[in-house]
């Protein structure tokens, strides 16, 4: 019986090969967008900038305060109630995009308060503009605390990405769904989704891994 699954399983490969596309397109627009957002949100976050730090303060606590289920249901069910309608894979990006660019914010944010505050001074009694202290004072030095985190932030976001296809993504988790009413043995069915999935975090977590090592190894050798 487990050899007829299985060759049931192997005939559907092809689908869950452009689900997992599906996955790839969805994460990789919005880890991207997600990234520029984030940086650019987490930069005035670090800086306190008037207004805008208080408006980010409460994305931020929105975004991180409540379920990413909720946050995709908001985009793609409520929002045309307001005349704003969005295709699933758009709503998807989008919502996902939000989603990253509020963690990649905090990480951003962390990472430049921990430059310490006598690196900026001493670069601004140089004669360094704002923009010459951040790109060669500021960043280079905050750079080591903020990749390791990111980069983990990173297979986090594309583990959650599971969650677009309630609204109708076609994924390689909805193909799962799909698969397992053809073949009762879910444990078959979402073994292959979760070895597809892990197949695309697993460098990811390497490089992850790698990243902390060498960055610690630097900081010893000071």
């Amino acid at each position: 019986m487990w050899l007829y699954y299985l060759k049931q399983l192997a005939q559907t490969l092809p689908f869950f090969l452009k689900g997992l596309w599906m996955t790839v397109a969805v994460s990789g627009l919005s880890l991207v967008m997600g990234t520029v957002i984030g940086c650019v949100t987490g930069i005035v976050r670090a800086f306190r900038v008037p207004v805008l730090g208080k408006l980010l303060f409460a994305y931020v606590d929105f975004m991180r305060g409540t379920p990413f289920l909720v946050q995709v249901f908001i985009i793609f069910f409520i929002l045309p109630e307001w005349g704003v309608h969005l295709e699933a894979f758009t709503a998807a990006v989008v919502s996902l995009t939000l989603y990253a660019a509020a963690y990649i914010c905090e990480i951003v944010a962390a990472g430049l308060l921990a430059v310490p505050s006598g690196q900026m001074e001493a670069a601004k009694a140089s004669g360094l503009n704002w923009f010459q202290r951040m790109r060669y004072v500021i960043v280079p030095q905050a750079i080591k605390t903020i990749l390791p985190p990111l980069v983990g932030q990173y297979v986090l976001l594309i583990k959650d990405s599971s969650v677009v296809s309630v609204i109708g993504v076609t994924d390689v988790t909805r193909v799962g769904w799909f698969t397992v009413q053809r073949i009762p043995e879910g444990l078959m069915v979402f073994g292959l989704v979760g070895l597809l999935y892990f197949a695309v975090c697993y460098p990811l977590i390497h490089l992850a891994n790698y990243l902390e090592k060498k960055l610690h190894m630097d900081f010893v050798g000071l």
